[in-house]
């Protein structure tokens, strides 16, 4: 059976100004990709106007929560003992938030639940990933 597990989050987006701007956010997990996490941001917080989604793994989430993690694009840190920043980059620039750290913890908890670290059954993933990667070649 397939879980979809979804969880609001409040975010603060830091500015070049170093000024905190709150963010709406979802934290959001499916057992269909058990190795990866997503962060959904509402078309209005966007450069762009259309909602956007960030996808990384699991496992630098749990990472980034102990200490700096990550590499390329995401990476993720402690800040302090309440906060867990996220660093995003992208083609068009990079976007410096910090999460409750708390709440992201709570949250990697619950994808345990649904799919215990070590446990992932890959096999569908690895397929659904080699369709799109043919597109039925």
């Amino acid at each position: 059976m397939d879980i979809t597990l979804e969880q609001p989050a409040r975010a603060r987006l830091i500015t070049a100004e170093e000024l905190e701007v709150p963010v709406p956010a979802t934290l959001r997990y499916d057992s269909k990709d058990p190795l990866a996490v997503q962060i959904d941001f509402p078309p209005e917080v966007s450069l762009e106007g259309e909602g956007v989604t960030w996808t990384f793994a699991r496992a630098l989430l749990a990472d980034g929560l102990q200490g700096p993690a990550g590499s390329g694009d995401v990476h993720i840190w402690p800040c302090g003992r309440a906060r867990t920043v996220l660093e995003f980059h992208s083609p068009y620039g990079m976007a410096l938030l910090q999460f409750d750290t708390a709440a992201l913890g709570r949250f990697l908890v619950r994808t345990y639940a649904v799919v215990g670290a070590g446990c992932e059954d890959l096999g569908e993933a690895v397929d659904r990933g080699l369709n799109a990667l043919f597109d039925g070649v």
